[in-house]
């Protein structure tokens, strides 16, 4: 648990390149709570032992970058999917800002929906664990630079480590083409969005089916 602690500090305290916000510096008093949002799902995770880790892109506009958990949503962290048992007030999430109107974020929301209909539970991370945008516009995403890349690249050797995960998958091209650029070796699902979600389904199922989890 002590390791999951530092790696959220170690995170916080990462400097990263232009037109790049770290959600979990001390430079921003919001991100405390996008912080301890962070650690509540590492040490969720960590005893649930999860032997696969999806890795996206980097974390988008309307999703990690606010909540301050990968493939997360402020909507899906405060509520939840019915069955999933993983996110929610009660699990002492908290809004880094609070608001009426929660953003949704339809690939997180399609992500959990299929794992859990497959009863598999994996890790989430992305190649690059901060939020890259467009010059001037912070709601906007952009795709990550190979040195922004090679920042990630520690990090996502340390979850590895840390969880002791056996399989690495990849959610779509970008972040495939991101882990092939490390090196590293892992498979690879369809994206769900712009159409992609019967065969991000049967992606997770092929892998669920062979790996017997």
């Amino acid at each position: 648990m002590n390791n999951l602690k530092t790696f959220v500090e170690e995170l916080a305290n990462m400097e990263v390149t232009p037109n790049v916000y770290n959600q979990y510096s001390y430079k921003c008093q919001e991100n405390s709570v996008r912080r301890n949002n962070l650690l509540i799902y590492l040490k969720q995770m960590y005893k649930l032992k999860p032997k696969i880790i999806l890795v996206g892109e980097a974390p988008g506009y309307r999703g990690c970058r606010l909540t301050g958990v990968p493939f997360t949503s402020e909507h899906l962290l405060m509520n939840n999917i019915e069955g999933l048992e993983l996110f929610g007030k009660d699990k002492g999430y908290r809004l880094a800002v609070e608001k009426d109107k929660l953003l949704k974020e339809a690939t997180a929301t399609m992500i959990w929906r299929t794992l859990l209909e497959y009863n598999m539970m994996t890790l989430s991370w992305n190649a690059f664990p901060f939020h890259p945008h467009k010059k001037d516009n912070e709601e906007s995403n952009r795709t990550p630079l190979k040195k922004e890349l090679l920042i990630g690249e520690k990090p996502l050797l340390q979850m590895i480590e840390m969880f002791n995960i056996q399989k690495l998958v990849a959610v779509g091209n970008k972040a495939h083409e991101n882990l092939s650029k490390l090196g590293i070796t892992c498979e690879k699902v369809r994206h769900p969005a712009q159409g992609g979600k019967n065969e991000f389904v049967e992606g997770i199922r092929s892998i669920k089916e062979k790996l017997d989890i």
